[in-house]
């Protein structure tokens, strides 16, 4: 070996800084424990990396398991308008107060059409990202700019870049072998649409009434740990443990407000269209598995968003109000997507040149949470959405130029554009047919299969609204 082992998103020493940064941006006083961190030798969060380069002195690692643990008693002053209970969450969120929605039938027409849609314009949102995921807000316009796509209008290619530039800013070396212009060839494998596919077995496999169990379980057969990152992987460890849920998302996780939950949520939307509640009530019991607080909420919105669209008859802003509705108003998660909303209807133009000051905005605003933060990446969904109309083209260009985790919400825009976009006809070809009805993955079962077919499935778990139970 050339060095010692640095696993990513687990190892004591690197999770205190995170954890500081957390209670920094959720109001807790842990200045006496970052201090004693600091003062032993313990160092900041890594910016962007998963791990430090070094192992620590061993005495270090023991303290730093001595500080998560103590850092997760103290209680944040926004418990009470940021739960993690359902019940609580049921009781500040509008959306239980009067339930209702579209009948079945309404539902079910063009359902099928609505889902491979769907599927489609996640992947296609993912794939545009793929290629700058970490890369600074400056170096994507960089990049943009100097191949001729900018303001951001289609895939990412190494064709006419700068080479200073691309010095600079390096591609995401795992994604550009597969993910620019000139080397597309169907769907890539990636975690943005892993975690869908996983979804999709286990509604199959337990039905509607899954519980949270279940999700761990699945994963436990399914999913390798390699394959899952921040508190996925912290939520993985402490299973392998025997810690069982939910203190699973809580045990030295200081990961569980990033967006981990919100990718996995879709499946849910897709599967209880016009029903936004019951969709984000789904995705709650897989979010409590891995999240709490915001990231949890951040589940609960991105579901009902993709219910309502799945539903049909509701345009881009009823959606996301639909997602506001089934959140605490007073979490920063509400807070951050209402924000996105207003920068986008205040910019004059809406314009894609325009929405660049939508996004200087964004950043101002939470430029100091992590990349993979679930805040400011709802806020730029929502954002983006709100800007292009729901447009397809015009959503996730938006959301992929916005920076921070590119694919995670090019995806999530993909989806719902595409929802609102109807059905695959009505997708610009440039963005579909790269993908040659084909995605990749690692998830037993399922290489190599076509969005046409997982549209099939998908629709064939619908619980429509008025028609049954779980």
């Amino acid at each position: 070996m050339s060095g010692p082992l640095r696993l990513t998103w687990v190892q004591p020493e690197d999770l205190v800084g995170h954890e500081l940064r957390q209670a920094a941006q959720d109001g807790r006083d842990a200045s006496d424990v970052r201090a004693r961190w600091l003062a032993a030798g313990g160092h900041e969060a890594p910016d962007r990396a998963g791990a430090s380069p070094q192992a620590p002195d061993p005495a270090l690692r023991v303290l730093a398991g001595k500080l998560l643990d103590e850092l997760e008693t103290i209680t944040a002053p926004s418990a009470a308008s940021e739960p993690t209970d359902l019940a609580a969450i049921h009781a500040l969120a509008p959306a239980w107060a009067a339930p209702g929605g579209p009948s079945g039938t309404a539902v079910a027409d063009g359902l099928v059409a609505r889902l491979e849609a769907g599927w489609l314009g996640r992947a296609a949102g993912c794939l545009l990202g793929k290629p700058v995921e970490k890369l600074p807000l400056h170096g994507i316009r960089e990049i943009a700019r100097s191949t001729g796509n900018w303001p951001l209008d289609g895939w990412f290619t190494a064709v006419g870049l700068d080479p200073e530039t691309a010095r600079r800013h390096p591609w995401n070396r795992r994604s550009a072998p597969t993910s620019l212009a000139e080397n597309i060839s169907g769907m890539p494998e990636d975690d943005d649409l892993n975690y869908p596919l996983l979804g999709l077995l286990l509604l199959e496999e337990h039905g509607h009434g899954f519980d949270t169990g279940d999700v761990a379980g699945l994963w436990l057969a399914e999913l390798p740990a390699g394959r899952t990152f921040t508190a996925e992987r912290v939520a993985y460890r402490n299973l392998l443990e025997g810690v069982e849920p939910p203190l699973t998302a809580r045990r030295r996780n200081p990961f569980r407000e990033w967006i981990g939950a919100l990718i996995r949520a879709d499946v849910y939307g897709w599967t209880r269209p016009g029903d936004p509640a019951g969709a984000a009530d789904a995705a709650w019991r897989d979010a409590v598995l891995t999240h709490t607080a915001n990231g949890v909420h951040g589940a609960m919105f991105a579901a009902a968003v993709i219910a309502a669209a799945a539903g049909g008859g509701t345009d881009v802003h009823g959606c996301l109000a639909a997602g506001l509705a089934v959140v605490p108003p007073g979490s920063r998660l509400a807070a951050a997507v209402r924000f996105g909303i207003a920068a986008a209807r205040a910019e004059p133009s809406g314009t894609a040149a325009g929405f660049a000051a939508v996004v200087d905005a964004l950043h101002a605003e939470y430029g100091t949470y992590h990349w993979v933060h679930v805040l400011p990446n709802a806020a730029l969904l929502a954002a983006a959405l709100t800007h292009a109309e729901g447009d397809f083209t015009g959503s996730i260009t938006r959301a992929v130029s916005g920076g921070w985790d590119t694919d995670s919400t090019g995806a999530t825009a993909g989806s719902v554009a595409g929802l609102l976009a109807g059905s695959p006809a009505a997708l610009p070809a440039r963005w579909t047919a790269p993908l040659d009805n084909r995605l990749a993955t690692t998830v037993a079962g399922m290489d190599g299969i076509g969005f046409d077919t997982l549209a099939r499935r998908t629709a064939a778990l619908a619980h429509l609204p008025q028609e049954g139970t779980p």
